[in-house]
């Protein structure tokens, strides 16, 4: 049953920009560096080399952390794809936010494409910023906030140029028959595959697990796209957003990138699709691949800024939409994919939604630096307007960490809270104040039920919960939600005030 809509008076509020305006200082002479955000999907915390991971190679990633800065507390707005694509490109919290679930429209054929809860027309997204301030902007990768019919047309969005997905259900193949391109399919040369069609042991043959590999890899049309606009825009001011589909599910990669891995690890246990998504003679090893080939992929277009002696001003940022998945065939526990954090995909405990980031800047961004620094994605907005100083004020629920990056730490603001309101997974709140995690879950049937309480300084692990003690924290909690929640237009993710929804 998909979820039935409501219309509050507040609604305009978030056409005209959201609440709680953060007024962003001026620079007196503004930076205008190419941006590049690249964002990975399903990627948890440790699974990069230079967050300890030990049997996945990412040695380009890695060598941007060295020549850069990495950061250890830096957090995702929401613990699902399109929620937080939204609030990472409009910088409101889950409390504020247009979209704040995977709103799914259509389904997974071809003919039924429809894509998630489209944005509304005219929002200020990270694109528009940039597109009014003089820079040529791109998405290329995974959308998921409106086809192109829709008023979420990622081109009225803030983007001079869109190749991708629009559709989160289409990147469950990464083999489609088709990309978008400004609105158009984009025809691969690939058969039409269901990626959730299921094998069985006794169906289990090569030619069985060859029905889920195509010609065209949606990767490697992606890295094309993104490197043909950075060569068409090399001499002017751009912003490209890569949102690469790697490593969500569904388990494919080309051969050779899964040949690197084979023997490698205990992998004689075929995947059949028992948990959704495509079948695989080699999970582990595919999934190894996959993060590695998108490595690769990373390190050609690093190497191009070299090339075109772009480098030293172009601003390069990586980081990933929520934690490691549960489902697909893949092992998050074998590959210790969020080190000791708790929790997965659509958690709100810190395995769900602590995530890699790092940051490079020739010259401006000193290298090897390591931050502590609590952020979350959506501070991007406000980081980006001090970036290029914007010249009007923003409205949004960030702060930027510009001084971070350029090692001004002195004049660094700390938010007070980080805010997480998630419908999914029975409703679920979080509350990071300082040190102290407050944690709620099955708010849907319980909204008063009890808060937990963690303290991150000494128990990242989220183990002990401490609420008993510190009744005045779990107060403080309170007041937050009461103050930060505003009601969505859509029933179903409405968790804290159910009563003021109506069918």
């Amino acid at each position: 049953m998909k979820p039935s809509f409501i219309v509050f008076s507040v609604l305009g509020l978030f056409v005209a920009g959201g609440l709680f305006p953060s007024f962003i200082p001026q620079q007196a002479t503004p930076i205008r560096p190419n941006i590049i955000y690249i964002y990975a999907d399903d990627m948890g915390y440790a699974e990069l080399g230079c967050y300890g991971q030990q049997k996945i190679r990412t040695p380009y990633l890695d060598q941007l952390a060295r020549e850069g800065m990495r950061f250890t507390q830096h957090y995702t707005s929401m613990p699902v794809c399109a929620p937080a694509r939204c609030m990472l490109m409009t910088g409101k919290h889950g409390g504020h936010s247009y979209i704040r679930g995977n709103y799914e429209m259509g389904g997974f054929a071809d003919s039924l494409e429809g894509g998630q809860m489209p944005l509304y027309p005219g929002a200020f997204t990270v694109g528009r910023m940039l597109q009014q301030s003089g820079y040529k902007t791109a998405c290329i990768g995974k959308w998921g906030m409106g086809m192109a019919n829709t008023t979420g047309n990622p081109n009225e969005q803030g983007f001079d140029y869109f190749y991708g997905y629009l559709d989160q259900k289409q990147a469950h193949n990464f083999y489609p028959t088709h990309l978008w391109e400004n609105g158009k399919p984009d025809r691969l040369n690939n058969p039409v595959i269901d990626v959730h069609r299921k094998l069985t042991p006794e169906t289990a043959t090569p030619e069985a697990f060859a029905y889920y590999r195509g010609n065209d890899y949606a990767i490697d049309k992606m890295a094309q796209k993104a490197q043909a606009f950075v060569r068409e825009n090399k001499n002017r001011p751009f912003f490209l957003y890569l949102p690469f589909t790697v490593p969500h599910v569904s388990l494919q990669a080309p051969e050779a990138a899964v040949k690197e891995y084979i023997g490698k690890f205990d992998d004689n246990r075929p995947y059949l699709g028992q948990q959704g998504y495509a079948s695989t003679p080699y999970p582990r090893a595919t999934y190894a691949g996959m993060i590695t080939y998108m490595d690769k992929q990373i390190g050609q277009l690093m190497q191009l800024l070299k090339d075109l002696k772009i480098d030293e001003n172009t601003i390069v940022m990586f980081s990933s939409d929520n934690g490691a998945t549960f489902n697909g065939g893949v092992e998050a526990a074998y590959f210790n994919s969020v080190a000791n954090l708790r929790g997965l995909k659509m958690d709100v405990y810190e395995g769900g939604i602590r995530e890699p980031m790092l940051a490079r800047w020739p010259g401006k961004i000193k290298a090897g630096q390591v931050t502590g620094h609590v952020s979350v994605q959506y501070d991007l907005l406000a980081t980006l307007a001090e970036l290029i100083g914007y010249k009007q004020p923003i409205t949004t629920d960030g702060l930027s960490f510009l001084p971070t990056l350029l090692g001004k730490t002195a004049s660094q603001k700390q938010h007070a809270f980080l805010y997480w309101e998630y419908p999914e997974k029975g409703g679920q709140l979080a509350i990071r104040m300082g040190n102290w995690k407050g944690v709620k879950t099955n708010v849907r049937k319980n909204r008063t039920g009890s808060w937990e309480l963690y303290d991150l300084g000494n128990d990242v692990s989220e183990s002990t919960n401490l609420a008993a003690q510190h009744p005045e924290l779990l107060r403080q909690f309170d007041a937050i939600v009461a103050r930060e929640h505003s009601p969505t237009h859509v029933n179903e993710w409405e968790i804290v005030n159910p009563k003021t929804t109506t069918n």
